[in-house]
């Protein structure tokens, strides 16, 4: 009797090791709440224009972007004059 319960043990600790190896690995994978790339909203300030040219849209935030449209890819994106420093989220300050 003794041996079918440290097998049970052992089927139930290994299963919790495996969920919880498979849990933390998808959240190394896409930190949650981070952006990757322009926002839409980047895309979308450049429609209509050139290459070159200036335009801006309001952040969720209420920050007025600005800066100078550039192809990335096929598409027309803002490239903004005062970019958020690397690796920080600016919704967190």
């Amino acid at each position: 009797m003794k041996t079918v319960k440290k097998n049970i043990i052992a089927i139930v600790l290994f299963g919790l090791c495996t969920v919880s190896a498979f849990g933390a690995d998808t959240d190394q994978q896409q930190p949650r709440g981070r952006h990757q790339g322009p926002p839409p909203e980047a895309y979308e300030a450049c429609e209509g224009k050139s290459e070159g040219d200036t335009a801006e849209f309001i952040s969720p935030h209420g920050d007025t972007v600005t800066g100078v449209c550039e192809l990335q890819g096929d598409r027309l994106v803002l490239r903004t004059d005062n970019p958020p420093p690397e690796g920080r989220d600016r919704g967190n300050d």
